[in-house]
Parts: C-alpha cells; sequence; structure tokens
C-alpha cells in the first residue's frame, strides 16, 4: 500500500519484490534480447560522445551486459557496477549491491553513468535523477536507456478489457510507464544541462500470449505494482484476453505483436565550459531577417488588410 506521510514519494512498485523475481528469472530461461539491444545501442550512442571516461557507474542493468560492452569499447577506464542484487563478478568492473533510490556514493564521483532497463522500476524517479547528477564531476555524462512510452499497450488494453468484461471490474495490472515529454521534463528539474530524450520502438511478435508472458517472467518483469490485486487472473479472463489481443494486435500470419519502447535520456551535469543558451534581446538579426519574411506585428492577420 501506498505510504501516507508526507515528503515521501508513493509507492509504485514493490521493489522487494521486483530483486525476487530478478533472482527467479533465470529459472524460466533468462529474456536477454532487449537487454542485449540497449547495451548494444547504448554502447553505440555512447561511442559518438568523442570522450573516453575515466571512472563510470552502471547504474541498476542487470547482469553484466552492459559494463562488458563498454569495456570491450575501451571508451571507459574503470567501471563500477551497483544493482540492488548481490553483485555479480566481472573482469572489468568493480561491482557493489545498492539501490538506485538511495546511491552510496559522494557527489562529484563520477565522469560517466549509465543505465539500462533499470530506472522504469524506482518509485521515486525525480530524487534519483537528482541524486545521478550530484555524483556526476562537472561536465560529467549521463546517458540511460529505459522502458517508457507505449511500452506493453497491447497487453495492457487486452488485460483491461478481458478483466471488465469477465470479471465485473479492473486491477492495476501493467506498470505506468514515463513519456518522453514528462522525462525532459524531470531531467530539466534535477538539474542537467543539455538534457535530450527521444524514443526507439521495437515490435516482438509472438506465436501466442504465453510467449510473451514466458519473457516477462525471464526479464523478471512482471506485475510488480504496489497495488496489485492479490489474487491471480482467473483462468477465463486469460484466455478472453488472449482473444481480444488476437483480434486486435495479430499480424496477417498470426503472430501477436509486442511493443517496446526504449526512453533514451541523456544529460551532462553543469560546466562553465558548455554552451550556454543567448540572453533575451541579445540576438543580432531579426528573426524575420533570417527567414526571408516579412514581420508584422501580433495584431495583424496574414493576408488581410489591418484597420485604420
Amino acid at each position: 500500500m501506498s505510504d501516507p506521510r508526507p515528503g515521501k514519494p508513493p509507492e509504485i512498485f514493490d521493489r522487494t519484490l521486483l530483486r525476487a523475481r530478478r533472482r527467479r528469472a533465470g529459472t524460466y530461461g533468462e529474456a536477454k534480447f532487449l537487454l542485449e539491444r540497449a547495451a548494444e545501442d547504448l554502447s553505440e550512442r555512447l561511442r559518438a560522445v568523442k570522450r573516453n571516461f575515466a571512472f563510470a557507474l552502471d547504474l541498476g542493468t542487470p547482469g553484466g551486459a552492459l559494463a562488458e560492452t563498454l569495456a570491450v569499447s575501451r571508451q571507459v577506464e574503470t567501471i563500477v557496477s551497483a544493482e540492488p542484487l548481490p553483485p555479480s563478478r566481472h573482469p572489468h568492473t568493480l561491482a557493489l549491491a545498492a539501490d538506485e533510490e538511495a546511491l552510496p556514493f559522494k557527489d562529484e564521483s563520477f565522469d560517466l553513468i549509465v543505465s539500462a532497463l533499470a530506472l522504469q522500476w524506482v518509485n521515486d524517479l525525480p530524487g534519483t535523477l537528482l541524486q545521478i547528477r550530484r555524483a556526476l564531476k562537472p561536465d560529467g555524462l549521463f546517458l540511460a536507456v529505459l522502458a517508457g512510452g507505449e511500452t506493453l499497450t497491447e497487453l495492457r488494453q487486452s488485460l483491461a478489457a478481458a478483466e471488465s468484461e469477465i470479471e465485473g471490474g479492473l486491477s492495476p495490472r501493467v506498470a505506468p510507464f514515463v513519456e518522453v515529454r514528462a522525462m525532459g521534463t524531470l531531467l530539466q528539474r534535477a538539474g542537467f544541462a543539455l538534457p535530450v530524450t527521444d524514443v526507439d520502438r521495437l515490435t516482438a511478435r509472438y506465436r501466442d500470449l504465453g510467449g510473451l508472458f514466458h519473457d516477462l517472467r525471464g526479464m523478471g518483469a512482471t506485475n510488480a505494482l504496489a497495488e496489485r490485486r492479490g489474487k491471480p487472473l482467473r483462468r477465463a479472463t486469460i484466455a478472453r484476453a488472449a482473444e481480444i489481443y488476437a483480434e486486435r494486435f495479430a499480424d496477417a500470419d498470426g503472430r501477436l505483436r509486442a511493443t517496446f519502447d526504449f526512453l533514451w535520456v541523456s544529460g551532462w551535469a553543469p560546466h562553465e565550459s558548455q554552451q550556454q543558451p543567448l540572453k533575451p534581446g541579445s540576438a543580432k538579426m531579426r528573426l524575420a531577417d533570417a527567414l526571408g519574411t516579412k514581420e508584422q506585428s501580433a495584431g495583424e492577420q496574414v493576408g488581410r488588410p489591418t484597420k485604420r
């Protein structure tokens, strides 16, 4: 249940349950295709930054896929891997157990902080972003990808329609995901300079709904909402959800689409060397001259004569 105490962020996710499900993910056959894709794409985006980083933090990324990818790139000298589960040992990283919502690092510790498919599970995302910015050295870079936007929208709609029809009500089944515009605002509020956000949409295809459920278990990403219903879905509800999913979201060959939106975010810890926005009134050329158009007053309408 949500904590009513003032000043404490609402508990959206049961993070103890999340950790337990991540531990059990391997028993279902870990589904790593999204994480591996995220690690490769993050490394590619980092290569576009023509800079080497002496001391980096891999925050919350499950397993060692991202740290290993960065180590191979030789763009990062030392990598600290921090995640809530007992740390995995990798030859190129220093590992420790740490909660993304309570970073155990002093201010200005890292030149680079990265994270892949982890920050969508934090309850206090604004507070986590603020801690990340403080942990960066001046002119340090934060680069991360998290599930966002319309991720699993097909599953959300199908479960909602089936549960409403069969059980006469709705309960939270699929986690809420942050939108790209909201994420840009959060980066600014946390004090990042030059914030950038964008979305990369991936579509996975499954033979049936059971295949999607299997992969979500293998990702440790099944329902861990704090306000989730205690009882499991009825078999009749799951069967009806599968029917609705097939009716609305199947391709011509019968395979089911599942949307995964990669929400990419980046920002820099402020530094005097960075580009700064111009002060109002400091422009040396009128916008109309730059565009080659005629300047009109706010009261004029295009194509109509002004009143005398």
